[in-house]
């Protein structure tokens, strides 16, 4: 049985500075479980931990380009649309 389903994560316009909020703060949670995984994987299982610590590469450049994207602003004159949703998909194992 496999089923897919949609959510909406953001989707609105907003300004540079509540766009940078949001953004950093998504991208930040997902930068911290990345690391709180390898460190528990590592330190109870001791456990491969090269897909988190890749993972964590990729969202840090992101987050660099996102951080990067908004100072090119240089004004509050323009405001931000994000769009973002999220596909869960459930497969039989």
């Amino acid at each position: 049985m496999n089923i897919n389903k949609e959510y909406i994560l953001i989707d609105g316009t907003f300004s540079i500075e509540d766009a940078d909020q949001i953004l950093t703060a998504l991208l930040n949670y997902k930068i911290d479980y990345h690391n709180r995984e390898d460190f528990s994987k590592h330190v109870r299982f001791n456990r491969d931990i090269e897909h988190s610590k890749k993972r964590i590469q990729e969202l840090t450049a992101t987050k660099k380009a996102v951080k990067d994207l908004i100072a090119a602003t240089e004004s509050n004159k323009f405001n931000l649309v994000i769009n973002s949703t999220i596909t869960v998909r459930l497969e039989e194992a």
